[in-house]
């Protein structure tokens, strides 16, 4: 592995809305019938809720679906900056550390996997600083939203859920 500083270019440049390729920075080997030829009613336009503005993923990289392509970009920036210090680290001193640092990092995840979102949303303080994000500040650290709350349109009346049925509901104990 080469310690990569920016993930690889593998954005779309352009896009073309008339022609039968989806992605012009892309190949394709689909056949005529497969390619998306836009919207339905119309032809020419680009359907943009049935197309992806992403591109397709390699073996080595994960795509994620969300609906801006430069998430994705920062979810590969992030992944090649975590795999260039884990190489570092390796180098440094041996199999050993990444192994440790992968291990105790899975351990903190399991371990807040689920709480009670009366008691709020796990902190996360030792996954920050086992990855090495401890001094960033990002919207999740900033918005902490709405996880308990039930709305009218859901049957409740916009107060929070119990911790017992959130508890209920995660052991399966209403399937009885």
């Amino acid at each position: 592995m080469s310690l990569r500083v920016a993930p690889p270019a593998a954005h779309p440049t352009s896009t073309s809305n008339t022609t039968a390729s989806k992605l012009s920075a892309t190949t394709s080997t689909k056949s005529k019938d497969d390619l998306d030829r836009g919207a339905p009613s119309a032809p020419g336009l680009h359907d943009t809720l049935r197309a992806s503005l992403y591109p397709q993923s390699t073996a080595s990289t994960q795509t994620v679906t969300t609906a801006h392509p430069l998430e994705s970009r920062l979810a590969n920036w992030q992944a090649t900056q975590e795999a260039t210090r884990l190489q570092i680290l390796r180098r440094n001193f041996g199999i050993a550390e990444p192994l440790r640092r992968g291990m105790e990092l899975k351990l903190v995840r399991d371990a807040d996997s689920f709480r009670p979102s009366v008691l709020g949303r796990p902190a996360g303080v030792h996954e920050e600083i086992l990855t090495g994000r401890d001094a960033e500040i990002t919207w999740e650290d900033v918005y902490a939203g709405q996880d308990g709350m039930r709305l009218a349109f859901q049957g409740g009346d916009g107060q929070g859920t119990g911790w017992m049925e959130e508890m209920e509901r995660k052991v399966g104990m209403g399937k009885w």
